[in-house]
C-alpha cells in the first residue's frame, strides 16, 4: 500500500466475497526452464486450468517450434531478435497474432529471439509432443 497500511481485501463487484489477490512475479530473477523443444527455454508467467498460458520464451539461434496447430488465438510480441514462420517475420518490437486453426512451423533467426506469447488453449503438435506447459 502506498501509505504502508494493511487494508482489508476489497470486495468483488459481482459477488459477495473478497476480491482474489493479484499475483506478482519477479520475472528477471525467475530461472529459465528447459522445454521439450531443443534450443527453447521458457518462463511460465501464467497458467490456468482452461489451458490459458502466458509464456516468456527464449529461442536459441535457429531454434524451431515444430509443426503445430493453434486451437485458439495466440498472440506473440517479439522482445528481442527475429521470429519467423512461412507467412512472415517479426522483429524486435513487432507483434503477430494467429487465429484458431492456423497451422505452421516457427523458428528464430540467426540471432535468436525472446518472445512473449499468450495462448488461450494449448497448441496441438503434429509429432505428438505436448504443449510447453503440459506434462508427459
Amino acid at each position: 500500500m502506498p501509505d504502508g497500511a494493511q487494508k482489508p481485501p476489497r470486495k468483488r463487484l459481482l459477488a459477495d466475497e473478497p476480491s482474489p489477490a493479484s499475483i506478482f512475479l519477479d520475472v528477471p530473477n525467475m530461472p529459465w526452464e528447459e522445454t521439450k523443444f531443443p534450443g527453447i527455454k521458457c518462463k511460465t508467467l501464467c497458467t490456468d486450468p482452461s489451458g490459458l498460458a502466458t509464456l516468456l520464451l527464449e529461442l536459441a539461434p535457429g531454434a524451431v517450434v515444430p509443426l503445430h496447430e493453434h486451437t485458439a488465438i495466440e498472440q506473440t510480441y517479439v522482445l528481442r531478435g527475429h521470429f519467423l514462420d512461412e507467412e512472415g517475420e517479426c522483429l524486435e518490437g513487432q507483434f503477430v497474432w494467429r487465429p484458431a486453426g492456423n497451422t505452421h512451423v516457427a523458428w528464430a533467426g540467426p540471432e535468436g529471439a525472446t518472445i512473449l506469447s499468450i495462448f488461450l488453449r494449448p497448441n496441438i503438435f503434429a509429432d505428438g509432443r505436448k504443449f510447453f506447459t503440459e506434462e508427459g
